[in-house]
């Protein structure tokens, strides 16, 4: 269940109350980055921003009055507020962030001195506070962040891989500003592998070698990204085994990044390979649809484009592999409400993104049918999991379905109670939160809640 931070304890009833009438997706979506005072019979909704104010205004009235006269009494009103836009942006499944620039030293000129031609500029958008954390990336995000703040201290190298456009180079560019704004006089290079081949083969055409390996064996901190292309290209590899124990020796920070890990590049020598492995390896996997959504919510908050919220679920749901599709997808839309002048609806994003939805079959599951599923699937039967037993395993299939019910239908928490025996509303909130904290780190559960999914869905 997502936190509001409230100052007076009896908030968190208010929270709770309305979390049990909304959807977890349309609660994710404009609710988890909102605060609530009570100020006597008052309740003020606070927003990051006026779009998101008007939106719970215009679409959540009547609940927010109705909360604010059972939790206040009557006569009760309701104020709507926009926060400080530096304290409003949240960060991806994590909580509130910090927006406003970092405080410290002026920042580095975009060319610091000792890097030369061919190196690759650093993105501004691509720094930590604009990273989504999710279940799939927190440890690289947390080794990143620890090597930024103590470079050569320790996961040194560190070494990330997962498939394109997950992160990789986004974190890479993280590091380096990080960096570049706590130490202005560190020696920074950051170099696709494609750059760093074309400073290579320029560097033995013009017969300045010395100059190339000064750049590379003098850095502070040296970031390669997508070293998989380095594979057969042996004088290459000569000189990153050089480059690499430099500055490994000089306690220099490096990391890497790869699009599979170390074990499976077969065209670099063992050598080298060993050397990637000494230190921390870190994959990226493909985000959950919590991180989808945070990712499409931050972006469209970041390019201010008012995409409601059912949109962004859409897009989040259907859009599942790669941040930059997800990101495409969201730009796409965007570009078609502007090129018909008008607002962005979930019949026109779906007319948009049209080629690149999967193909869909059949309806969802109706919450009897996945009550039904969940309960043959672990062996009991729908009357188990209605009934008062709590055997362990049956006590698991119940909160495992109600996950789904869930996930899979939007049902409100009351009526899913129904479904098993007229179950009280906060029992299925408590099953739902505890099957989505378990399947993070429970493997055998996320795969048996995957394949009902699957198999719910037609997949």
């Amino acid at each position: 269940m997502t936190q509001v931070q409230t100052d007076i304890k009896e908030d968190q009833q208010l929270v709770e109350s309305l979390q049990s009438r909304i959807p977890t997706m349309k609660w994710s979506t404009w609710f988890s980055t909102v605060h609530f005072e009570i100020d006597e019979s008052v309740l003020r909704v606070i927003s990051p921003n006026a779009f998101h104010s008007r939106w719970l205004s215009e679409n959540y009235r009547g609940l927010l009055d109705q909360a604010a006269e059972e939790h206040l009494g009557s006569p009760a009103s309701v104020e709507y507020a926009v926060a400080e836009l530096a304290a409003s942006i949240s960060v991806n499944g994590a909580g509130p962030a910090p927006a406003a620039p970092r405080p410290g030293p002026e920042p580095a000129p975009a060319r610091p001195p000792g890097e030369g031609p061919g190196t690759a500029r650093l993105i501004d958008k691509y720094i930590f506070e604009n990273f989504i954390a999710g279940s799939s990336n927190r440890l690289a995000l947390a080794a990143a962040k620890a090597v930024a703040e103590q470079p050569g201290d320790r996961y040194n190298p560190l070494f990330l891989y997962g498939a394109a456009g997950l992160g990789k180079t986004h974190l890479l560019h993280a590091v380096s500003h990080h960096t570049r704004a706590m130490r202005p006089a560190a020696r920074i290079r950051y170099a696709t592998s494609e750059n760093f081949v074309n400073e290579f083969i320029d560097s033995i055409r013009r017969k300045r070698m010395d100059e190339f390996k000064q750049r590379y064996r003098s850095s502070d901190l040296l970031l390669v990204d997508d070293i998989q292309f380095f594979e057969g290209k042996e004088q290459v590899l000569e000189e990153v085994f050089h480059t690499f124990n430099t500055l490994h020796e000089a306690d220099k920070q490096i990391i890497l990044t790869c699009d599979r890990p170390p074990k499976d590049l077969t065209a670099i020598e063992e050598r080298l390979r060993s050397r990637f492995t000494s230190g921390l390896m870190a994959d990226i996997g493909p985000p959950d649809v919590e991180t989808r959504l945070a990712i499409l919510r931050r972006n469209a908050e970041l390019s201010r484009v008012p995409a409601p919220g059912e949109v962004l679920e859409f897009i989040a749901r259907n859009i599942t592999d790669n941040i930059r599709e997800l990101e495409g997808a969201l730009n796409r839309v965007a570009a078609c409400a502007a090129l018909q002048k008008g607002p962005i609806t979930l019949q026109m994003a779906e007319g948009a993104l049209r080629d690149m939805l999967p193909v869909v079959t059949g309806r969802p599951p109706t919450g009897p049918e996945i009550v039904a599923k969940t309960a043959a699937s672990f062996g009991f039967s729908v009357a188990d999991l209605e009934g008062p037993s709590r055997k362990s395993e049956l006590v698991t299939a119940r909160q495992v379905a109600m996950y789904l019910c869930r996930d899979m239908t939007g049902l409100s928490y009351p009526k899913i109670g129904k479904l098993f025996g007229d179950r009280d509303h906060t029992t299925v909130m408590h099953a739902c939160n505890k099957v989505g904290g378990r399947i993070s780190s429970d493997l055998e559960l996320c795969d048996t809640v995957t394949d009902l999914a699957n198999a719910l869905s037609g997949k």
